[in-house]
C-alpha cells in the first residue's frame, strides 16, 4: 500500500550553488588568490562557467519542476574597487534574477558565501571593525539595484564555518591562527548581519532576510547523563550562536545540513570515538547518512525561535549516483516529521544542481543532480535528478 506524505502548499523546492563555485574566473577575490598559492587541491579556473551558461542551469532547474532557486553573488565583481561599483557586473545580475523570475522561481540570494574582494581582505578582513561598514554599503547598494527581484536574502552562508577555518585552523582565508582575530571577526559577522536588516527593511521591506549556517546533530551513544547534557550545551553553541545573538533581526532560520555525528567514550586520547552506522551509505567525502539529523535540529530551531525555517542546503557528493536518490527521500521523511509535528519548515533546496568547485578540495567532490563534463562544460542529468523531480511535481514521496 502506498503511503503519501504530502508537503503543505506552496512548500518552496529548490536547488542552489553560490557564485565562485560555478562562475568561473572570479580572479577579484580571496579565494582565487589562496587557489594560486597552491593552497587548494585545484584551481578554479572556468568552474562550470555559469557567468555565461546560467540560462542553461535555470531551465535545468524549471525543468526539475523547482520553485526556487538559490544562488549567490560575487561582492568582487560588484564591487571591484573600494567604494567603485561595477555597473556591468551588476546588469549582469539583474539579467541572472530576472531570468530566473522569468521561469516562474522565487529569487534567493547570498550576499556573502565566502568570497571576499581583494581589496576587503588586503587592507580590512572580518576582524577589523571597518568590515560591518563596507559590507553594509555592499548591502545597500545590492538592495537600491537589486531589491525589486529578491523574494528571500541570506546574508551570511555559514559563517561560524570560515570563521573556524580561516581564524582558528588557518586553512581558509585569510589563513590566520588567532582566536583573538576569530573573536573580533564572529563579533563583526553579527553586527554587519544586524545591520543589513535594519538598513534593508528600510529600504524594501517585501524581502524576507536571515542567515544559513552549517549545523550537525550530536548524540551521545551512553548512558551518563552528564555528557549528554554536556553534548546538548556544545551542540546548542555549535549550531546556534549567530541566531541567538541576532535575535530578532532575522526572518527565518536557515540550516544547511549533511550529517550528523553519534559517539561514544574511550579511554584513549582524544577520549571519544565516533560511532559509525549506515557505513554502504557514507557518501564519497566519507560523511555519513544520518537523516534523522534534519529533524532534530529543525525541531530544535523551531522550539528555539518560533520562526520559518528552510534548509537551504542538503546534498552528498556521490560520482556515482549511487545513494543520492535514498539519500533525498531519507532527509525529506524527516523533514515531514517536523512539519506534521509542528515546525513551520517551509522549503528543501538540494545542493547542487550541477558539479561545482568544492573549495579545498577541488573539482572531485561531484554533488550535483547534474554530471558536469568540464572539457565541454555539458551539464547531464543523473537519475537522481529526475527522482528528485517526481517528488517536486507531486509535492509527497511515495514512501512504498
Amino acid at each position: 500500500m502506498s503511503n503519501k506524505k504530502n508537503f503543505p502548499d506552496n512548500f518552496l523546492w529548490g536547488v542552489g550553488y553560490s557564485s565562485h563555485q560555478v562562475e568561473g574566473n572570479n580572479s577579484n577575490n580571496d579565494w582565487w588568490e589562496w587557489e594560486q598559492e597552491g593552497k587548494t587541491k585545484e584551481r578554479s579556473g572556468w568552474a562550470c562557467d555559469s557567468w555565461n551558461r546560467y540560462p542553461v542551469d535555470h531551465r535545468l532547474a524549471q525543468e526539475l519542476g523547482c520553485n526556487a532557486f538559490r544562488l549567490s553573488l560575487e561582492w568582487s565583481r560588484i564591487e571591484p574597487k573600494e567604494g567603485k561599483f561595477s555597473e556591468e557586473a551588476i546588469e549582469h545580475y539583474r539579467k541572472v534574477l530576472r531570468d530566473v523570475k522569468d521561469k516562474n522561481m522565487k529569487c534567493v540570494v547570498t550576499l556573502w558565501h565566502w568570497t571576499l574582494p581583494l581589496w576587503f581582505s588586503h587592507r580590512y578582513g572580518w576582524h577589523k571593525k571597518e568590515s560591518v561598514k563596507y559590507f553594509t554599503r555592499y548591502c545597500k547598494k545590492v538592495i537600491e539595484e537589486l531589491g525589486d527581484e529578491i523574494d528571500l536574502l541570506i546574508t551570511l552562508n555559514e559563517p561560524r564555518l570560515p570563521l573556524n577555518r580561516g581564524y582558528i585552523i588557518g586553512e581558509f582565508p585569510p589563513g590566520k591562527r588567532n582566536p583573538y582575530w576569530f573573536f573580533k571577526a564572529r563579533k563583526n559577522m553579527v553586527q554587519a548581519h544586524i545591520k543589513c536588516y535594519e538598513l534593508s527593511k528600510k529600504i524594501n521591506r517585501n524581502i524576507s532576510i536571515g542567515l544559513t549556517q552549517y549545523c550537525n546533530d550530536f548524540n551521545f551513544v551512553g548512558r551518563c547523563k552528564p555528557i549528554k547534557v554536556l553534548t546538548e550545551k556544545i551542540e546548542d553553541f555549535y549550531n546556534w550562536y549567530f541566531f541567538t545573538q541576532i535575535g530578532e533581526a532575522q526572518d527565518f532560520i536557515g540550516i544547511n545540513y549533511y550529517y550528523g555525528y553519534d559517539y561514544k567514550i574511550t579511554w584513549k586520547y582524544p577520549f571519544f570515538e565516533r560511532v559509525v552506522k549506515n557505513d554502504e551509505m557514507r557518501n564519497n567525502m566519507d560523511w555519513e547518512f544520518s537523516p534523522k539529523g534534519i529533524y532534530e535540529l529543525v525541531m530544535d530551531a523551531w522550539r528555539k525561535y518560533k520562526k520559518p525555517i528552510y534548509i537551504f542546503e542538503n546534498g552528498a557528493a556521490d560520482a556515482e549516483d549511487r545513494i543520492r536518490s535514498q539519500y533525498i527521500n531519507g532527509h525529506l521523511k524527516y523533514l515531514h516529521k517536523a512539519i506534521k509535528n509542528g515546525a513551520d519548515a517551509r522549503g528543501y533546496f538540494h545542493w547542487s544542481l550541477i558539479d561545482n568547485f568544492e573549495w579545498l578540495e577541488g573539482f572531485w567532490p561531484r554533488f550535483g543532480l547534474c554530471e558536469m563534463n568540464y572539457e565541454t562544460m555539458e551539464r547531464k542529468p543523473r537519475q537522481s535528478y529526475y527522482f528528485y523531480q517526481r517528488i517536486i511535481k507531486h509535492n509527497s514521496l511515495d514512501t512504498e
